[in-house]
Protein backbone atom coordinates (compact mmCIF):
# COMPACT_ATOMS: atom_id res chain seq x y z
CA UNK A 1 0.00 0.00 0.00
CA UNK A 2 1.38 3.19 -0.88
CA UNK A 3 2.32 5.89 1.62
CA UNK A 4 -0.06 8.93 2.19
CA UNK A 5 1.31 12.06 3.22
CA UNK A 6 0.05 15.37 3.57
CA UNK A 7 1.08 18.78 5.14
CA UNK A 8 -0.44 17.70 8.06
CA UNK A 9 1.74 14.81 8.92
CA UNK A 10 4.68 17.02 9.01
CA UNK A 11 5.82 19.54 12.45
CA UNK A 12 6.27 22.88 11.79
CA UNK A 13 9.65 24.71 12.20
CA UNK A 14 8.55 26.27 14.85
CA UNK A 15 6.85 23.14 16.90
CA UNK A 16 9.63 21.29 16.17
CA UNK A 17 11.80 24.03 17.45
CA UNK A 18 9.72 24.60 20.77
CA UNK A 19 10.18 20.58 21.31
CA UNK A 20 13.69 20.88 21.47
CA UNK A 21 14.21 23.82 23.52
CA UNK A 22 12.13 22.20 26.09
CA UNK A 23 13.54 18.38 25.81
CA UNK A 24 16.74 20.65 26.26
CA UNK A 25 16.11 22.55 29.39
CA UNK A 26 14.65 19.65 30.77
CA UNK A 27 17.26 17.99 30.16
CA UNK A 28 19.91 20.83 31.53
CA UNK A 29 17.58 21.16 34.67
CA UNK A 30 17.30 17.19 35.66
CA UNK A 31 18.97 15.92 38.53
CA UNK A 32 21.15 13.41 37.74
CA UNK A 33 20.97 11.15 40.67
CA UNK A 34 17.24 10.78 41.00
CA UNK A 35 15.73 11.64 37.37
CA UNK A 36 17.96 10.65 34.65
CA UNK A 37 15.38 9.99 32.29
CA UNK A 38 15.37 13.76 30.56
CA UNK A 39 18.38 13.42 29.43
CA UNK A 40 18.19 10.14 27.41
CA UNK A 41 14.54 11.20 26.27
CA UNK A 42 16.01 14.19 24.87
CA UNK A 43 19.19 12.22 23.27
CA UNK A 44 16.31 10.34 21.73
CA UNK A 45 13.88 12.59 20.37
CA UNK A 46 16.82 14.45 18.66
CA UNK A 47 17.78 11.52 17.07
CA UNK A 48 14.63 11.11 15.87
CA UNK A 49 14.28 14.62 14.37
CA UNK A 50 17.40 15.02 13.06
CA UNK A 51 18.03 11.54 11.31
CA UNK A 52 14.73 10.32 10.62
CA UNK A 53 15.15 6.81 12.18
CA UNK A 54 12.67 4.74 12.43
CA UNK A 55 11.36 4.16 15.81
CA UNK A 56 12.19 0.26 15.92
CA UNK A 57 15.98 1.33 14.01
CA UNK A 58 16.28 3.71 17.21
CA UNK A 59 15.67 0.89 19.89
CA UNK A 60 18.17 -1.06 18.16
CA UNK A 61 21.32 1.35 18.02
CA UNK A 62 23.96 -0.13 20.06
CA UNK A 63 27.19 1.56 21.01
CA UNK A 64 29.16 0.13 17.76
CA UNK A 65 26.41 1.87 15.71
CA UNK A 66 27.41 5.33 16.72
CA UNK A 67 30.34 6.99 14.63
CA UNK A 68 31.71 10.12 16.11
CA UNK A 69 35.35 10.64 15.67
CA UNK A 70 36.70 10.92 11.56
CA UNK A 71 35.37 12.78 9.08
CA UNK A 72 31.94 11.20 8.89
CA UNK A 73 29.83 11.16 11.79
CA UNK A 74 27.18 8.93 11.59
CA UNK A 75 24.70 6.31 12.73
CA UNK A 76 24.93 2.22 11.34
CA UNK A 77 21.61 1.23 11.25
CA UNK A 78 22.29 -2.21 10.67
CA UNK A 79 18.74 -4.06 10.23
CA UNK A 80 16.61 -1.35 8.99
CA UNK A 81 13.27 -1.98 6.54
CA UNK A 82 13.70 -5.12 4.61
CA UNK A 83 16.79 -5.94 6.32
CA UNK A 84 19.33 -3.21 4.69
CA UNK A 85 22.43 -1.60 6.11
CA UNK A 86 23.19 1.98 5.83
CA UNK A 87 24.48 4.56 7.67
CA UNK A 88 22.93 7.99 8.43
CA UNK A 89 24.96 11.32 8.41
CA UNK A 90 24.95 13.32 11.38
CA UNK A 91 24.70 17.15 11.57
CA UNK A 92 27.44 18.78 14.09
CA UNK A 93 24.68 19.61 16.58
CA UNK A 94 23.47 16.08 16.84
CA UNK A 95 26.98 14.71 16.93
CA UNK A 96 28.06 17.17 20.21
CA UNK A 97 25.05 16.29 21.95
CA UNK A 98 25.75 12.44 21.39
CA UNK A 99 29.62 12.99 21.89
CA UNK A 100 28.17 14.43 25.47
CA UNK A 101 25.33 11.83 25.98
CA UNK A 102 27.70 9.26 25.80
CA UNK A 103 30.20 10.32 28.27
CA UNK A 104 27.17 11.04 30.86
CA UNK A 105 26.05 7.23 29.96
CA UNK A 106 29.82 6.82 31.25
CA UNK A 107 29.33 8.60 34.18
CA UNK A 108 26.29 6.93 35.05
CA UNK A 109 27.94 4.01 34.92
CA UNK A 110 25.91 2.90 32.29
CA UNK A 111 27.59 -0.10 30.19
CA UNK A 112 29.79 1.18 27.05
CA UNK A 113 30.19 -2.25 25.47
CA UNK A 114 30.12 -2.36 22.03
CA UNK A 115 26.62 -4.53 21.86
CA UNK A 116 25.31 -2.40 24.65
CA UNK A 117 22.24 -0.59 24.05
CA UNK A 118 22.61 2.93 23.50
CA UNK A 119 19.08 4.39 25.03
CA UNK A 120 18.62 2.45 28.11
CA UNK A 121 15.16 1.62 29.49
CA UNK A 122 14.81 2.56 33.41
CA UNK A 123 15.02 -1.12 34.16
CA UNK A 124 18.27 -1.53 32.53
CA UNK A 125 17.63 -2.73 29.39
CA UNK A 126 16.66 -1.83 25.60
CA UNK A 127 13.76 0.90 24.90
CA UNK A 128 10.62 -1.01 23.39
CA UNK A 129 8.83 1.20 20.83
CA UNK A 130 5.92 1.70 22.98
CA UNK A 131 8.25 3.65 25.26
CA UNK A 132 9.37 5.64 22.67
CA UNK A 133 6.28 6.62 21.79
CA UNK A 134 5.40 7.40 25.17
CA UNK A 135 8.53 9.34 25.45
CA UNK A 136 7.50 11.65 22.50
CA UNK A 137 3.93 11.90 23.16
CA UNK A 138 5.13 13.05 27.05
CA UNK A 139 7.16 15.98 25.71
CA UNK A 140 4.92 17.01 22.71
CA UNK A 141 1.99 17.20 24.91
CA UNK A 142 4.32 19.41 27.39
CA UNK A 143 4.56 22.13 24.01
CA UNK A 144 1.13 21.61 23.05
CA UNK A 145 1.83 19.28 19.83
CA UNK A 146 -1.56 18.02 18.34
CA UNK A 147 -2.49 14.39 19.12
CA UNK A 148 -2.14 13.49 15.76
CA UNK A 149 1.26 13.61 15.87
CA UNK A 150 3.60 10.59 16.91
CA UNK A 151 7.19 9.98 16.97
CA UNK A 152 6.92 8.64 13.28
CA UNK A 153 5.77 12.48 12.60
CA UNK A 154 9.36 12.98 13.34
CA UNK A 155 10.25 10.91 10.12
CA UNK A 156 8.38 12.72 7.82
CA UNK A 157 9.53 16.44 9.24
CA UNK A 158 12.86 15.14 8.78
CA UNK A 159 12.49 14.37 5.46
CA UNK A 160 10.98 17.87 4.61
CA UNK A 161 13.55 19.47 5.98
CA UNK A 162 16.29 18.02 4.41
CA UNK A 163 14.55 18.02 1.31
CA UNK A 164 14.56 21.47 0.95
CA UNK A 165 17.87 21.94 3.29
CA UNK A 166 19.27 19.44 0.32
CA UNK A 167 18.28 21.72 -2.58
CA UNK A 168 15.63 19.50 -3.07
CA UNK A 169 18.21 16.19 -3.66
CA UNK A 170 15.22 13.33 -3.61
CA UNK A 171 18.17 10.81 -4.00
CA UNK A 172 19.97 12.21 -0.75
CA UNK A 173 17.05 12.28 1.01
CA UNK A 174 15.93 8.33 -0.07
CA UNK A 175 19.81 7.29 1.16
CA UNK A 176 19.27 8.74 4.78
CA UNK A 177 15.63 7.14 5.31
CA UNK A 178 16.69 3.68 3.63
CA UNK A 179 13.78 3.92 1.04
CA UNK A 180 14.45 1.21 -0.99
CA UNK A 181 12.45 2.50 -4.20
CA UNK A 182 12.34 6.60 -4.86
CA UNK A 183 9.28 6.19 -5.39
CA UNK A 184 8.82 6.03 -2.03
CA UNK A 185 10.81 9.30 -1.41
CA UNK A 186 8.73 11.05 -4.36
CA UNK A 187 6.20 11.35 -2.10
CA UNK A 188 7.76 13.80 -0.13
CA UNK A 189 8.64 15.57 -3.44
CA UNK A 190 5.33 15.64 -4.91
CA UNK A 191 3.58 16.91 -1.18
CA UNK A 192 6.11 19.78 -0.95
CA UNK A 193 5.45 20.61 -4.72
CA UNK A 194 6.95 24.42 -4.71
CA UNK A 195 5.60 25.13 -8.44
CA UNK A 196 2.38 23.93 -7.08
CA UNK A 197 2.39 26.69 -4.13
CA UNK A 198 3.78 29.07 -6.82
CA UNK A 199 1.24 28.14 -9.13
CA UNK A 200 -1.73 28.99 -6.84
CA UNK A 201 -0.67 32.05 -5.48
CA UNK A 202 -0.87 32.77 -9.26
CA UNK A 203 -4.23 31.74 -10.59
CA UNK A 204 -6.61 35.18 -11.25
CA UNK A 205 -7.79 37.15 -8.67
Amino acid sequence: MPLEITYEDFLTPNQVRHLKDYCRQRAEASDTEDRSHPVRDWAILHVALDTGLRVSEICALTLRDVILDGGHPSLIVRDGKGGKKRGVKLGTALREHLVAFVAWKQAKGETLAADGPLFVSLRGGALTRTAVYRIFRTYADAVAIPKRFSIHSCRHTYASMLYRASNYNLRLVQKQLGHRSIQTTQIYADVLDEDAVAAVENLPQ
